[in-house]
Parts: C-alpha cells; sequence; structure tokens
C-alpha cells in the first residue's frame, strides 16, 4: 500500500509543478507591456554604452621560428609527450628562450619599456608620437571612466599637494629597474594591449596588437615582431658572438706576431749577406724556425674564425613570417550588437524579476513596518 501511495503522490506534485510555470507564464504574459518597456529602456542605454566607448582595432601577426636541431629532432616525442602531460622542451638543448617562452618575453618589463619611445603614426591627423605619448595623451576612454576616477584624482592632488612631491624630469631616460607612476601605468597599458600566444601543435606564435587607431595598431604590431626577433637573435647569438670576438683578437695578435718575425727575419738577412760563419747560420735558421711558427699559428687562428662566423650565421634564428602585419579595417570591439542584445536581456530579467517578486517585496516591507 505505500508503494501505491508514493506512486499516487509523485504525479501530483509534478501537476502542481506544471501548474506553477503555467501561472508564472501567464502572469508575465499579463504584464508583457511592463517587459517591453523595460526592455526598449535597456536598448536605449545599451546604445548609449555602446557608442561611448571608443573603437578598438587588433593587428595580428603569425611567426613560425626556426627550429634548431634539438628541437626539430624530438618534435613527434615532444607530441606525444605533452599528451601525458611531460614536458620535453628544454631536456635536448641549451637554448632557454624557447617559442613558449616568447609570451613571458613579450610580457617582461625590459621589453615592454623598450617600446615607449617607438615611433607611431595615427591615420587621422598624420601625426608621429612615441608610444609613450600616444597612450598618456592619444588614447581615449569611456565618459564614465572620468567621472569615476575624479574621486581619486582629488585626494591625489590634495596628498601631492601636503606632500610637495617633486615632479619629474619629462626628459629623463626611463629606467626598467625603477618606474614611476606614469610610467608604470603605461607598462600595464601596454601589456594589455599586447598578446601573445603558441600554439604547441603548429609551433606558431600568434602576436596580436590592439590599438584605439588601425594605422597606431599596425605600425606597432610590426615593431613588436621585429623587437621580439632581434631579442631572440641576440640571444641565440650571444655565445657565438662572443666566441667570434675572440677569435678575431687570436687572429690580429697571431698576425702581428707573424709580421714581425718576418720582419726580423729579413733585418737579419738585409745585414748578414755573404757571411759563412756557423754563428750566422744558427741565427738564420732560428729566425726562419719563428717566421714559419708565427706562419703556422697565424694560419690556424684564420681557420678558427672562419668557423666562428660560420657559427654565427649558423645560430642565426630565422622567422617564417605566416602572416604579416596589416591595417585592419573593422574595428574588433566593442561588439554593438552583443552589448544591445545583453543590455536588452537584463531589462527583461529585471523587469520579469518585479513582475514575479513584486507582491512577495510588498508583504516583506509590510511586515518590517508592523514589526
Amino acid at each position: 500500500m505505500s508503494d501505491e501511495k508514493e506512486i499516487i503522490v509523485r504525479p501530483d506534485k509534478d501537476e502542481e509543478q506544471e501548474i506553477d510555470l503555467l501561472e508564472l507564464a501567464a502572469k508575465l504574459w499579463k504584464s508583457r507591456r511592463t517587459i517591453f518597456i523595460y526592455a526598449g529602456v535597456a536598448a536605449v542605454i545599451g546604445l548609449v554604452v555602446a557608442f561611448s566607448i571608443p573603437k578598438e582595432y587588433t593587428t595580428t601577426i603569425k611567426l613560425a621560428p626556426e627550429l634548431n636541431g634539438a628541437s626539430a629532432g624530438k618534435g613527434s616525442l615532444g607530441s606525444l609527450a605533452a599528451m601525458a602531460g611531460i614536458n620535453v622542451g628544454s631536456s635536448g638543448g641549451a637554448d632557454a628562450v624557447m617559442p613558449e617562452l616568447y609570451p613571458d618575453v613579450l610580457s617582461s618589463v625590459p621589453f615592454i619599456v623598450g617600446l615607449f619611445d617607438v615611433p607611431v603614426t595615427e591615420s587621422k591627423t598624420d601625426s608621429t608620437y612615441t608610444v609613450r605619448s600616444y597612450i598618456e595623451d592619444h588614447t581615449s576612454a569611456p565618459w564614465w571612466s572620468f567621472i569615476m576616477s575624479l574621486p581619486g584624482k582629488a585626494i591625489g592632488g590634495v596628498i601631492s599637494f601636503f606632500r610637495d612631491e617633486e615632479e619629474g624630469d619629462p626628459n629623463a631616460k626611463t629606467n626598467p629597474f625603477m618606474l614611476s607612476k606614469e610610467e608604470e601605468a603605461i607598462k600595464l597599458a601596454l601589456t594589455q594591449r599586447i598578446n601573445c600566444s603558441y600554439d604547441q601543435k603548429t609551433g606558431v606564435n600568434t602576436i596580436s596588437v590592439t590599438m584605439q587607431n588601425p594605422l597606431v595598431s599596425a605600425m606597432l604590431a610590426d615593431t613588436v615582431a621585429a623587437h621580439l626577433q632581434a631579442y631572440v637573435t641576440d640571444y641565440r647569438t650571444s655565445k657565438s658572438r662572443q666566441d667570434l670576438k675572440y677569435a678575431e683578437q687570436l687572429n690580429n695578435e697571431a698576425r702581428e706576431a707573424y709580421y714581425a718575425a718576418q720582419q726580423r727575419l729579413a733585418d737579419y738577412l738585409d745585414r748578414n749577406q755573404g757571411l759563412s760563419l756557423h754563428s750566422a747560420q744558427v741565427t738564420r735558421d732560428r729566425l726562419t724556425n719563428e717566421a714559419q711558427l708565427a706562419f703556422s699559428l697565424f694560419n690556424q687562428t684564420s681557420q678558427q674564425l672562419q668557423l666562428a662566423k660560420a657559427k654565427v650565421q649558423e645560430t642565426t634564428p630565422v622567422y617564417a613570417t605566416v602572416e604579416p602585419a596589416t591595417v585592419p579595417i573593422k574595428a574588433s570591439k566593442p561588439s554593438k550588437v552583443m552589448i544591445l542584445v545583453g543590455f536588452m536581456f537584463l531589462g527583461c530579467v529585471a523587469a520579469a524579476a518585479k513582475i514575479l517578486f513584486a507582491d512577495t517585496f510588498t508583504a516583506m516591507k509590510q511586515k518590517i513596518s508592523e514589526v
């Protein structure tokens, strides 16, 4: 009997739930005018917000860096190890700046600070500014950002007035080790606008730069890619260039020693022509051997110098630009349609909440007032 009662009760609960949902739907449909009004007001607010946000343009560059022998030889093994959660990227070579670390390089303080003085040209006015000047003086923000920043600016102005802080030299060179507040703000802004991602499957690095002007975005993206290539090239060839410099020094010293030994032998032969003394022959043989030994050393260092030059060329990485920088035509954000839809959805939700819970809120207020 207990089982039969349970079987009878459960359908009753389902019927009650269905009836409740139908009542809610009917209640919302009855007050559909309120929902339309809320959605219309939210749509107007959404349009104001959408047109108040400045347009942003994004330029994307895709680079495929050359893999060294160690990295290229373990490509399939690295893929299998990545599936198993094992990183074998640094086990086979001495290259510490791998393509996986390029995003960290782009977000580092020295790299970002190195972009402060890069010149960029704005397409609207055809004016040229530095990246620092463009971020500070030629980048706009929504009107509510200015209103929200007023209390902080007022407090900062009062604090600076009582502290009597000295203004920094605007022409002073930026020190990455100790940034000012303004420089830190510019660094954070650039870090948010410059992104880099690495695809482990294809080995391609994607660099994207977002700016409020399309030409500035394209120029800065091209500069970021060039600086990244120069940074990696400088790192990869640093040891080879040091070896080349040392080989050049040894070759120059060996050349001077060889020329000096030749000159001593020639001077001795000029001064002692026709002499048949054994002491003269011994001295001549000694000077001849010194000249031959100096020539052998000079020849050996010349070969080492050529090998060092070839090593620099071998270690210099080559980048294949899969997708170069182009001036974007359409803005990447804001998406006015998505903002409009989002605000209309919030307006409908607010209207539905008011319709469904108005009686509940009224009853709660009455109880609170009675207490």
